[in-house]
């Protein structure tokens, strides 16, 4: 098999990467390649690599330092993408994580649990007892309701809010025109908002980092801009993307299915076998050499670009057998799905709930369940970062096991 650089962005690529990846790990496990903009970049692709380069600081995630100043057109774009802690490097990351950091411990995402999953059963009374939905549009209101409700944004806004962020599901649309002008309103809704909280607090978390900020800790009006959109962005893709591979691989693997269905104990598990077999961050996001460096042996400068491959590492049979066979009985909790190191997804454990609550409740309610077009009409998310169908049509009915 020969890896040119656009299957990288390939339609066959996107829809099923892990054929390429497990070339990429046998022959080139740190491929150079030209992004669609023509800068050059490398992607890393076995797990011991991508593990140890997570938590390399020689790799920087500061854009405002390394990124050209016409990689990201329009000022809007640049302040949301450079001034969050996902683009950032300590001692800033630091001060951003800690902030935000409160609103996802353990115990307070676990006090979540009887209101997300009132929430996922009020969807499913939604969807009614047989039919055909896609469950993206559906199910996937869940995270996108839950992340609204925490961040204290009215539901009057809900609509206009999720079409402003949803542009910025994939890096593909960041240049384009209508991300600029989407961005513009997201970012001037925000700057509202946050007058009104301050006037009127609310028991939220976008409440709690005005206060921090009025208290001393120097968040900036364009940090808690882009603090809001970091979080839509993680909040909601994410565990869309979880809840849509969850459905499509059980559906996809009926001795799976059935499996859970007989011993539904195994969620937690199952949810952490997609994590790791097919996760909703299929790379990590952009990281620059701070200075020259070589990865696995080969060469890269000081501001060369790296992709670190998530998706790729947990099909590495060096680090887990048989890693590109899908079987929820496998502990699969050290997977990468969330990163590693200083910057692990900081919304881990709301994903994992959510993907856990949607997933129960759904299997609990309809004992039929199947997808309702061929796997390979399905579309998927382009791009390099994000993972998971676009869409996914499923038949559904009520009936006893």
């Amino acid at each position: 098999m020969s890896v040119q650089p656009k299957e990288l962005f390939g339609p066959e690529f996107i829809r099923d990467p892990y054929p390429t990846y497990a070339w990429l790990r046998e022959h080139d496990p740190v491929h150079r390649f030209l992004l669609p903009q023509g800068m050059p970049a490398w992607l890393v692709s076995r797990h011991d690599d991508v593990r140890a380069w997570l938590a390399d600081p020689r790799l920087a995630k500061d854009l405002e330092r390394f990124l050209p100043p016409d990689a990201l057109p329009g000022h809007h774009v640049r302040d949301v993408l450079t001034k969050n802690m996902l683009a950032s490097d300590p001692p800033r990351h630091t001060r951003l994580r800690r902030l935000a950091s409160k609103a996802f411990t353990a115990r307070r995402v676990q006090s979540l649990r009887p209101h997300i999953t009132r929430l996922a059963d009020e969807l499913l009374d939604e969807m009614g007892d047989e039919g055909t939905t896609d469950l993206i549009d559906t199910l996937g209101l869940l995270p996108i309701t839950v992340i609204y409700e925490l961040l204290g944004v009215p539901q009057r806004d809900w609509e206009a809010f999720r079409a402003w962020s949803v542009l910025g599901s994939d890096e593909q649309s960041t240049g384009s025109e209508d991300f600029e002008t989407s961005t513009k309103s997201l970012k001037e809704y925000t700057q509202a908002l946050i007058a009104d909280k301050r006037v009127t607090p609310g028991e939220d978390l976008l409440s709690d980092l005005i206060v921090a900020r009025d208290e001393g800790d120097a968040l900036s009006d364009d940090e808690l801009v882009a603090m809001v959109f970091l979080l839509l962005l993680g909040g909601q893709e994410t565990s869309i993307s979880l809840i849509g591979a969850t459905v499509y691989h059980l559906l996809g693997h009926p001795e799976q299915l059935a499996l859970l269905r007989a011993e539904p104990e195994r969620l937690p598990s199952a949810i952490e076998e997609v994590l790791r077999f097919d996760g909703p961050a299929m790379n990590a996001s952009m990281r620059f050499a701070v200075e020259d460096i070589e990865i696995g042996g080969v060469p890269i400068p000081a501001g060369g670009i790296v992709f670190l491959g998530l998706g790729s590492a947990g099909h590495d049979s060096a680090h887990v057998p048989d890693g590109d066979s899908f079987d929820i009985r496998r502990s699969a909790s050290k997977h990468l799905a969330f990163g590693h190191g200083v910057h692990t997804c900081i919304g881990s454990a709301l994903a994992r709930l959510e993907g856990e609550i949607a997933i129960g409740r759904l299997l609990a309610r309809y004992g039929e369940l199947s997808l309702a077009v061929h796997p390979d009409d399905l579309k998927w998310r382009p791009g390099m970062h994000f993972r998971g169908p676009a869409e996914l049509p499923v038949s559904y009915r009520v009936e006893p096991r």
